[in-house]
């Protein structure tokens, strides 16, 4: 039985998507309506912040959890300030929907304060009515849920870092988020609350898109794509290959004994900087329909959205003066900025990272877009998926050192499990102002126990897989990054070379080759019968090495090779693994 919490206000329980509209645009600030009629919010945070939320626990249990922890004292302080906040403003949205279909529907209630009624017709978008899983009499009675979630966006707590707390309640699971702004905190702190459940239950909760792909005369299989904010899981999952494809999952799926899939959501949390209708015409279309949610998108005074905006005029600014200043900008520096009296040239560096307190001047590229299902066309059905036949993880590889195959094929689920574990991409906007590569477990930073654990069941579920591919892409660059391929000195992985090399490998018509320096196998250039990818995908971007040969820079190669080896090892030494991952990735 979930824990019972109570406020002493007038609850709304389960508004329509119109009705939350007329509240979000009566209550929230810095609300805009766009020529299709949908609305953006503009946020005061960007991104979610992963060091600001903490699991309730005594600091002696510390060690269990990969998030810092909070005494339960100094918790239930924020708590009954979070409580307070609400009874004092009379009013509060609950919605009542589940994450996922059929047996494995989870049961969640949001509690939303009225500044934060966007937030609750985003959830409600990107979840399960009751009514696609409740019997009529279960319809008929009260509401019981397993997770449970209170979100003040206007609720400041000033003495903690950052003025903002995620707490996060496993014992109970409750998560509270006082002070955010920020989509992303809904959706994930049930998803977190979610991956505490099914490890319970024996699954695996995967950081992961999912589609349903038939090439030729094979049976359908189901395809999971892990990736970090930024890599193209999203792009990468609604593209499409062979004869079909129809996308289940955007974000997250429960992988359990047997290769068996199941979703936890209903819509798609895309990313939109970038975003244009040739190059992701499913998304895009999502994304202008009226019934989408969007936030930290700009938009043109003809109300269409800018999704590659990036530099503000003096005369953007001005325009957005008031939501800028209201959403974080100071205002003395807004208005020397709009008077000339400080240049673009002089507060934006060359990797165009505004210095502190400019960053107004530079669009965020993590605007979002938040779209149910039903807009996306031939979506599958997500209640009767196939079993798992391949699974992979992004890679956005980007730098001078970038080298990431364009895809490769993991040889023994050891090593992906390894590779899987280091989850390693590019820092991106999502990350805010900080740059370089990064690495996170399973690309899963919303599970709450040690990541090790990932690995672990990620092995012992591998064992009931049958003929399932496990491979690693590289959606970012060859040999530098965005600029270098401007200027010649670097190769772009396009979204036509991803989905032409995840084809090839789904139909079996690439001719592998090991790797001499990683263990895992890669696209052979010089196999005739890799001919037809050839023409699809630069031979540089299968096998990097010749990149680097080609352009005299084989030491550089060299020493990504060595210090990778070395990085990696340090880095999953940290988690206790099993011998047989570390040997199947360090060697």
């Amino acid at each position: 039985m979930a824990k019972e919490l109570s406020f002493n206000v007038e609850v709304i329980t389960n508004p329509s998507q119109e009705e939350l509209r007329e509240l979000t645009l009566k209550h929230v600030p810095s609300v805009l309506t766009s020529a299709y009629n949908n609305l953006d919010k503009i946020t005061r945070f960007k991104a979610r912040k992963a060091q600001y939320t903490y699991i309730i626990a005594d600091e002696s249990q510390a060690g269990r959890y990969s998030s810092e922890t909070i005494d339960p004292a100094k918790a239930e302080e924020l708590i009954q300030f979070q409580k307070k906040y609400i009874e004092d403003s009379g009013k509060l949205i609950a919605i009542e929907t589940y994450l996922g279909l059929g047996d494995f529907a989870y049961p969640v209630r949001w509690y939303y304060s009225l500044e934060s009624a966007n937030l609750a017709g985003m959830q409600k978008t990107l979840t399960f009515p009751r009514e696609r899983v409740e019997s009529p009499e279960q319809l008929a009675k009260p509401f019981e849920p397993l997770f449970q979630l209170v979100f003040t966006a206007g609720c400041i707590p000033v003495d903690m870092p950052g003025k903002v707390a995620m707490l996060v309640d496993l014992e109970n699971f409750v998560t509270y988020v006082i002070g955010s702004d920020y989509f992303g905190e809904s959706k994930k702190g049930a998803l977190r609350m979610l991956n505490e459940y099914v490890y319970r239950q024996g699954g695996l909760v995967m950081h992961a898109g999912a589609k349903i792909v038939k090439i030729g005369d094979e049976p359908p299989v189901t395809m999971t794509i892990m990736g970090l904010s930024g890599t193209g899981k999203t792009t990468t999952t609604f593209s499409k290959q062979g004869k079909l494809t129809k996308p289940s999952q955007d974000d997250m799926v429960c992988l359990w004994e047997g290769g068996q899939v199941t979703v936890t959501e209903n819509g798609c949390f895309a990313k939109t900087f970038g975003l244009t209708e040739k190059a992701e015409p499913t998304i895009y279309r999502g994304t202008i329909d009226p019934s989408a949610w969007l936030e930290n998108n700009f938009i043109n005074p003809d109300g269409i959205y800018d999704f590659s905006k990036k530099e503000l005029s003096p005369q953007d600014v001005e325009r957005w003066r008031d939501i800028l200043i209201e959403t974080g900008a100071q205002a003395e520096n807004v208005d020397k900025y709009i008077k000339g009296e400080v240049k673009f040239e002089e507060v934006v560096d060359e990797l165009g990272i505004p210095a502190d307190g400019w960053d107004f001047v530079m669009w965020t590229e993590n605007g979002r877009s938040i779209i149910p299902m039903s807009a996306i066309k031939d979506a599958a059905d997500p209640q009767h998926l196939p079993p798992v036949g391949s699974m992979g993880i992004l890679n956005r590889d980007e730098g001078d050192d970038a080298a990431t195959p364009g895809i490769a094929r993991f040889v023994c689920p050891e090593q992906a499990a390894g590779y899987f574990m280091l989850g390693e991409t590019s820092k991106t906007s999502a990350a805010g102002k900080e740059r370089g590569k990064t690495r996170s477990p399973f690309t899963q930073p919303f599970f709450p126990q040690t990541m090790g654990l990932q690995a672990e069941r990620f092995s012992k579920l591998a064992e009931t897989l049958k003929d399932v591919d496990l491979w690693i892409m590289n959606t970012g660059y060859i040999g530098g990054d965005a600029r270098a391929e401007q200027e010649g000195r670097a190769l772009k992985v396009k979204i036509r070379h991803s989905s032409a090399m995840l084809e090839a490998m789904l139909a079996g018509k690439i001719v592998w080759k090991k790797d001499p320096d990683f263990g895992y196998e890669i696209a052979d250039p010089d196999a005739p019968e890799n001919a037809e990818l050839l023409k699809k995908v630069p031979a540089e971007i299968l096998e990097p090495r010749r990149f680097f040969e080609k352009e005299g820079r084989l030491d550089e190669y060299n020493a990504w090779v060595a210090k990778m080896k070395e990085e990696r090892r340090a880095f999953l030494e940290k988690f206790n693994l099993e011998p047989e991952i570390m040997e199947a990735v360090c060697g």
